[in-house]
């Protein structure tokens, strides 16, 4: 099965980008046969930095997303990357670049889509 998850929200505050983390997690446990892509978008972007200082009582995004980044695809927006200063070198290693156009393919394609 083909899954496309499309996470919107920064990694500290509201907990949705968390939660999207969370949930790939477990599917990917539970579902060998499972084609995974994660698309990081607006203020999500910064979930896939390298290095982030985590703040206290929360979790470590880059921590999270490496077993994740082993079996599934990880992309994150060019030009929510470019609007915030980030650069392919300011990402967690193994993350990609997409454009807006990848999104919309990875869209059709999908058999299911799930918005954090």
């Amino acid at each position: 099965m083909d899954m496309l998850m499309i996470l919107n929200d920064a990694p500290y505050g509201q907990g949705r980008s968390h939660e999207g983390l969370r949930l790939a997690m477990a599917l990917l446990q539970i579902e060998d046969e499972l084609d995974l892509t994660l698309y990081f978008t607006n203020d999500a972007v910064l979930c896939v930095k390298r290095g982030q200082k985590t703040p206290n009582g929360y979790y470590n995004m880059e921590r999270m997303l490496k077993p994740i980044l082993r079996r599934g695809t990880v992309l994150a927006c060019e030009t929510c990357l470019e609007v915030r200063g980030l650069l392919q070198e300011d990402l967690i290693e193994g993350v990609r670049i997409a454009k807006l156009g990848e999104l919309a393919q990875l869209t059709l394609e999908a058999d299911k889509v799930l918005v954090y």
